[in-house]
């Protein structure tokens, strides 16, 4: 039974393994920690734990490829477990205890003896982990009490001895990989007929690329790079089919690389189509050298398919010779990283179809050269739309609907499923390919990839929301010397590279600010995500084994009902990612870690109490509304007794203040939207330093007396008032004031800088702006209502030189004095509201970095400048928005294709 509910877990196994070795290093390292370990009882956990990950990294389960499960992988994974709600029940427990006797975290040593509950019922747990948690809540030897210090021992020692015996089995399994077949197409591709639309420009220019030998005669790399399904493989098969290429090129081949490669094989289907002649018995050496014998002095061209790792090229390059004759090698790939490793100058990047494209391909791919019927245009276009542009999805749809009726209503109920047809028909073909990206993945980001399916279809995410989450779910692989916010940020990147998440938006430094994935391939994380019991997705996952689950996720849109069902039914559920805007009650798991009921780029949010979310004493991230009891807006004392809370983000309609803020020692991360946090005084005047404090957003500083120790602050967002010693936050990178900024000096840390806000005016002078304009790392600036004095801005050599991005908004400056030498990295300007300004300096188009200008609301001569600018600067963007009159809708013959004039018409 456990075989058909557990299905494989090779990634979850790991995941388990990752997160207990942060559980353990937690406590290891916590100033006060809510209990002790036996430290030989920690060194041998951590010791298995290490073994086991190391072993999965390099383990090939024997059922990988089948929808078995593999029981090694599940028995590591239920010890790893196992180990977690030990740990974690007995803090739990521990804390119990101290609340019930009246004392703060810290106050009382997890050692003392007391009394266990006899009333809680170990039939409420799932039956595996039952005599874990029968030893740790009932007593023992005929009713006799034991202390919790024993009690934690006697249940990790069980534990202990199970992983143990996972460990030995583990390591009497070979890791050496066998050989693996492979099969090299000769033809360059399946038998699936291809159909190409939508890359007529990419076609040409691949055509020149690879047929411009007479500019360009040195052999060349011509990577070809997309998402997996995006058309890479048709591209390719297209272009070498031209007749061109046929009477251009001397040699024509084609092989197919993939992730597990043999040189030889590739080697030796490259010579016999080269010299048609059938293979011989030669060493890998004696095969590439016959290769490259017989491509010398010929032009030749060589497409090589789905190419993973530079490793094959690496091995593969010293046998083809550069004859100086215009020879060209074509390379298919996923993996971003590697088309700059194999040419540094040239790439090209495939793009999803737009609507015209997609239109075409799914028409051709449903009735070929026969007229589309007039009454299922409609139906078609909605299911052409779920197809989100990927050429793969379109053309599997295309050949489920030219298989059946041509009818509105059969095609309706396709329509209303479009993305489960993509995914369950001719699955061997279709998904198969998509998961090829995820099963070659690292073990260390195949939680990452996976985790992108708890949000909901089409969603932007937030990176710093992203992030923080990874983080607080304790999956990720530590790196040495590295924060998990940095390792999470370059596994992020890692991702992007391997075309499986996408650039959603850019922030104005050029970082990633949004990232979402394709649909097909959000759809492969929450089916792969289902199959591993990685998490529960309320509506989609079938409900068997629910109280085994240990994240929940409720989409946008699960009903009342729905969401309290799958929520009463989740003991050991440590995650809780809602996007409903339905009201979700807590989760009846008192070990939950993550709950995430509030989101900032999305109107509404769940208000819940606060001493009811203090509850979960495990706690890493809280981002929720919440309600304060009575007129008391304080964040009461109990939420000392989150000992390791990372990230606290509070949705409340009103201010508040935290007298216990000074009791979260672990807090990284404290955000409050729309009331504004009030510091108090740290408890009898003592000095109290928060070492792991990294962003406080949403704070009021007014009458603060005393100094703030936050020695890794990196991002600092005030209301009201401001810090005392704010040049001394050397780690600051990010500052934020709306309030009246007084202050002239600031950390030379910085990378934004963000001052003042719609509500008040200020004043900037002279040694402010010097001070801002000194800043060596400044990227971004923000000024909104400052008043410059006499209206002049203007700026000197060795100035911003750093700066890329500059916005003033509301700011009543009436001439901006400056040369192109004193923003020498600029890239965007944005002006909003500056009604007073005559120009914009000509200086700025001069600027060899400048990339786009952004006026809103500004008035005519402003505008006129920018026109000139934009005329004398062919690459320069420039974006104009006016009120709706008659001046403006005259300056709209200021337009051109790269002057946009918008009228905003509210």
């Amino acid at each position: 039974m456990l075989m058909i509910i557990l299905t494989k877990r090779l990634m979850a196994a790991y995941a388990a393994l990752t997160s207990l070795m942060h559980i353990l290093d937690d406590i290891k390292h916590h100033p006060s920690p809510p209990i002790s370990i036996d430290e030989q009882q920690a060194e041998s956990l951590t010791q298995t734990v290490t073994s086991l990950q190391e072993f999965l990294e390099t383990y090939n389960s024997p059922v990988a490829n089948t929808s078995e499960a593999d029981p090694l992988e599940i028995r590591i994974a239920e010890a790893a477990y196992a180990a977690q709600d030990v740990i974690e029940s007995h803090i739990v427990d521990m804390i119990k205890l101290r609340k019930s006797s009246g004392a703060y975290h810290g106050q009382i040593h997890s050692g003392g003896e007391t009394s266990t509950s006899a009333g809680s019922s170990s039939q409420s747990k799932p039956l595996m982990w039952s005599n874990y948690f029968g030893c740790l809540m009932k007593p023992i030897n005929n009713g006799r009490k034991i202390s919790y210090v024993d009690n934690l021992y006697r249940c990790l020692k069980k534990v202990i001895k199970d992983m143990d015996l996972v460990k030995k089995e583990a390591m009497k399994i070979s890791v050496s990989e066998a050989q693996l077949h492979r099969s090299l197409s000769t033809s360059g591709g399946s038998s699936r007929s291809s159909i190409m639309v939508g890359f007529d420009d990419v076609s040409l220019e691949i055509m020149h690329k690879l047929t411009n030998g007479q500019d360009d005669r040195q052999l060349q790399v011509i990577p070809v790079v997309g998402l997996g399904g995006i058309g890479k493989t048709t591209l390719a098969k297209h272009v070498y089919a031209q007749p061109l290429i046929k009477v251009h090129f001397d040699v024509c081949a084609w092989v197919t690389v993939s992730q597990n490669f043999d040189i030889r094989e590739i080697l030796f289907e490259l010579l016999s189509q080269a010299n048609k002649k059938s293979k011989e018995e030669m060493s890998e050496n004696e095969v590439g050298l016959a290769l490259h014998k017989y491509l010398f002095n010929r032009r030749f061209i060589i497409v090589m398919d789905d190419m993973w790792s530079v490793d094959a090229w690496d091995k593969m390059q010293n046998f083809f010779p550069d004859n100086w004759n215009g020879s060209r090698i074509v390379v298919t790939t996923r993996q971003s990283q590697l088309s700059s490793q194999l040419n540094s100058n040239y790439c090209l990047r495939l793009e999803l179809l737009d609507e015209v494209s997609s239109w075409d391909l799914f028409s051709n791919s449903v009735f070929g050269e026969e007229s589309f019927p007039v009454e299922l245009e409609e139906i078609g276009k909605k299911i052409v739309e779920n197809c989100g542009g990927l050429p793969l999805a379109i053309v599997v749809v295309g050949g489920v609907l030219k298989k059946v009726e041509h009818t509105k209503e059969c095609w309706e109920s396709i329509r209303k499923n479009s993305s489960s047809v993509v995914n369950s028909a001719d699955d061997d073909f279709c998904l198969n390919i998509l998961k090829l990206s995820y099963s070659y993945l690292p073990m260390y980001l195949k939680p990452c990839f996976l985790y992108m399916g708890v949000f909901d279809e089409d969603r932007a995410v937030r990176v710093s929301t992203l992030v923080k989450l990874w983080v607080s779910e304790g999956f990720l692989r530590p790196q040495s010397g590295k924060s998990l916010e940095t390792s999470a940020k370059e596994y992020l990147y890692e991702l992007v590279d391997r075309n499986l998440i996408l650039v959603h938006e850019l922030g104005c430094t050029g970082n990633i600010k949004y990232c979402k994935v394709h649909d097909l391939l959000r759809d492969l994380c929450c089916r792969e995500a289902g199959k591993e019991g990685f998490y529960y997705v309320t509506g989609k996952h079938k409900s068997q084994a629910l109280n085994r689950q240990r994240c929940v996720v409720i989409p946008g849109g699960t009903s009342k009902d729905k969401a309290w069902e799958a929520l009463r039914s989740v003991p050991l559920a440590r995650s809780l990612v809602c996007h409903s805007m339905e009201f979700v009650p807590m989760p009846e798991s008192k070990l939950l870690r993550t709950l995430k009921a509030y989101d900032r780029d999305r109107y509404g949010t769940h208000e819940y109490l606060l001493d009811g979310l203090f509850q979960f004493v495990n706690s890493r991230y809280l981002a929720v509304g919440v309600q304060f009891v009575g007129s008391m807006y304080d964040i009461p004392s109990s939420v000392s007794f989150l000992w390791n809370l990372h990230t606290l983000i509070i949705f409340h309609s009103t201010s508040f203040v935290a007298s216990s803020f000074w009791m979260m020692p672990q807090l990284r991360h404290f955000e409050s939207y729309k009331g504004a946090l009030g510091l108090r005084r740290p408890p009898n005047g003592n000095v109290v330093i928060m070492y792991e404090l990294q962003t406080l957003k949403g704070v009021n500083l007014l009458n603060l007396d005393w100094d703030l120790n936050f020695p890794n602050i990196k991002k600092l967002a005030i209301n009201s008032g401001e810090f005392q010693n704010l040049e001394s936050m050397n780690t600051l990178e990010s500052y934020t004031n709306w309030w009246q900024v007084k202050g002239n000096t600031f950390p030379h840390s910085l990378k934004k800088l963000s001052l003042g806000s719609h509500y008040s005016n200020w004043d900037v002078n002279e040694v402010m702006l010097k001070n801002i304009g000194a800043l060596p790392l400044l990227q971004k600036l923000k000024l909104e209502r400052a008043h410059f004095q006499k209206g002049v801005w203007e700026t000197s050599e060795e100035q911003f030189p750093s700066l890329q991005f500059l916005e003033l908004k509301w700011c009543p400056l009436v001439s901006w004095i400056t040369e192109s030498s004193h923003f020498p990295c600029l890239e965007k300007i944005r002006l909003y509201a500056l009604k007073e300004l005559e120009e914009i300096p000509c200086e700025i188009g001069e600027i060899p970095t400048m990339q786009s200008i952004h006026l809103k609301y500004c008035r005519e001569s402003v505008v006129e400048s920018a026109k000139t600018i934009a005329e004398e600067q062919d690459e320069l963007q420039v974006r104009v928005v006016l009120f709706n009159n008659s001046n403006n809708q005259a300056l709209r013959r200021l337009a051109s294709p790269n002057f946009q004039v918008e009228i905003d018409y509210f």
